[in-house]
């Protein structure tokens, strides 16, 4: 197979009996607003006061921006299944495009336990109050990650028939809740003060490295704008429709993010705001003086709903990674089947759901519900990074032919490649910076060097393990 070219039909798998659903324009756009925004952010975002807003802002035109850009450029001139995989072969080779796919897939495996632990948290909110974990709490936690798990691999199984409508109830269960936070911070200002004051000296982000450390952070949760590219062939007219999807999807995303932050700090102080449940914890504050209470549970309800779709989402588009790789022959044959009935790549989905399953046991090992979701956390944000460089710089490689006027794409960044490469050079020093302050252990670490050694060293093995899975596999992918 040439670098350039789309994976081949798997001519092992026959043809499925049930047509295989496609996503439209509107299944795109709820697709980006559920991948794109996570209300866990906006709760964190909160905990560092008003600065964050301009923060928000810079952390999408350094980053959101060229990424969406790279993006709409790549996805118009390559749009076959394998996305980010795809761009990379073609950019850098075979030995390329697999690491690019085997950081991005494996940097998903913690994120599938780290979104829904922040889901069952959530839940507990669903009494009406909220309390003090009990002891049984990592059992409840482990069974609910499970639980999902199990739910939306099943879904997806199926087929996007299934799978895409806890998406979209998963866009929704994102927005509503942002609504109900600011229809109660507006009502709250009609009879009292808001506890947050935004004034010129308020809204100046500080300069010290624990700050940076935090502007990383931020910018870590606008990623996720590639995800549906990893499924360009179960994608209707993907040169058209995704980038009016991605453009549309991008732009709510981080108008979401920045007014759910206002509404939190109109309601509650930063001080007070809990990095991780602040959004509920504020939805509860500010219905209890308003004295409307039962709002507290459906809102609870929405965000469980929300990132459950969140997770359904992004095991659709990660599954792809192994299932085209299984096409190449780079992994085992079996990843590259398709289901007999659905048509989809249920080896593949499978095999991501035993894998994450693993890292909920691994997360929560010795160790608290807190503990468990911050060690989660550390282990997802280098490995997300690392394949942002792959896309990045497979643009800079590229820049002359997603700037090429006779190409049948739908969209082309204007300004040549000149233009492109600029654009692409940004994210990627962005992306490098955010890798590089992610090594920095937080203040409160009491073991320093534990803590860059542990970051660091799991990264050294995830690249480690995918260069042996590599070798195992190119005997296979090119026999002599």
């Amino acid at each position: 197979m040439s670098a350039a070219s789309p994976a081949p039909a798997n001519p092992a798998s026959p043809a499925p009996s049930t047509p295989r659903r496609v996503l439209g324009l509107r299944d795109l756009v709820f697709y980006y607003l559920v991948t794109g925004i996570s209300l866990r952010w906006i709760s964190f975002a909160a905990a560092g006061g008003a600065s964050v807003l301009l923060v928000w802002i810079g952390a999408w035109f350094a980053f959101a921006l060229p990424l969406i850009l790279s993006v709409l450029a790549l996805s118009s001139r390559y749009p076959q299944e394998g996305g980010l995989y795809l761009w990379s072969r073609i950019a850098f080779g075979e030995f390329g495009g697999f690491m690019a796919g085997w950081t991005y897939w494996t940097s998903n495996l913690p994120y599938f336990p780290t979104v829904l632990y922040f889901a069952a948290g959530s839940g507990i909110f669903l009494t009406g109050n909220y309390s003090a974990l009990p002891p049984a709490a990592p059992v409840y936690f482990i069974a609910f990650s499970l639980a999902a798990l199990l739910f939306i691999t099943l879904l997806n199984v199926r087929g996007l028939e299934s799978g895409t409508w806890i998406n979209n109830l998963g866009a929704a269960g994102m927005w509503i809740p942002i609504l109900v936070l600011v229809g109660i911070a507006v009502a709250l200002l009609r009879s009292s003060a808001p506890a947050t004051h935004f004034s010129a000296a308020s809204l100046v982000p500080r300069a010290s490295l624990q700050d940076a450390i935090f502007w990383s952070a931020i910018t870590f949760a606008l990623c996720g704008c590639e995800a549906a590219s990893f499924m360009g062939d179960e994608i209707e007219n993907p040169r058209r429709n995704v980038p009016r999807a991605l453009l549309a999807g991008s732009l709510l995303s981080v108008l979401g993010y920045m007014i759910g932050t206002v509404a939190i700090l109109l309601i509650l102080p930063s001080r007070l705001v809990d990095s991780l449940e602040g959004l509920p914890q504020a939805v509860a504050a500010g219905a209890a003086r308003l004295g409307i209470s039962g709002v507290l549970a459906p809102v609870a309800l929405l965000i469980v709903v929300s990132n459950v779709g969140a997770a359904s989402a992004f095991l659709a588009a990660c599954s792809r990674v192994p299932f085209v790789a299984g096409l190449d022959r780079y992994l085992p044959e079996a990843f590259g089947r398709l289901h007999p009935r659905f048509g989809t790549p249920h080896v593949s989905l499978w095999f991501q759901f035993a894998a994450a399953a693993v890292f909920v046991f691994l997360g929560q090992a010795g160790t608290s519900v807190e503990g468990a979701y911050n060690v989660l956390v550390s282990m997802t944000v280098i490995t997300t990074f690392i394949p942002y460089l792959f896309l990045f710089a497979s643009v800079v490689r590229l820049a002359p032919r997603l700037a090429e006027s006779t190409q049948p794409a739908f969209f082309r960044l204007p300004g040549g490649p000149i233009v492109v490469s600029a654009l692409a050079l940004l994210g990627f020093a962005t992306t490098l910076v955010c890798i590089l302050l992610s090594l920095v252990p937080s203040a409160a670490e009491p073991n320093k060097p534990l803590a860059v050694l542990k970051v660091a060293g799991l990264s050294f093995l995830l690249l480690a393990a995918g260069v042996a899975a590599y070798a195992g596999g190119i005997r296979h992918a090119h026999p002599a």
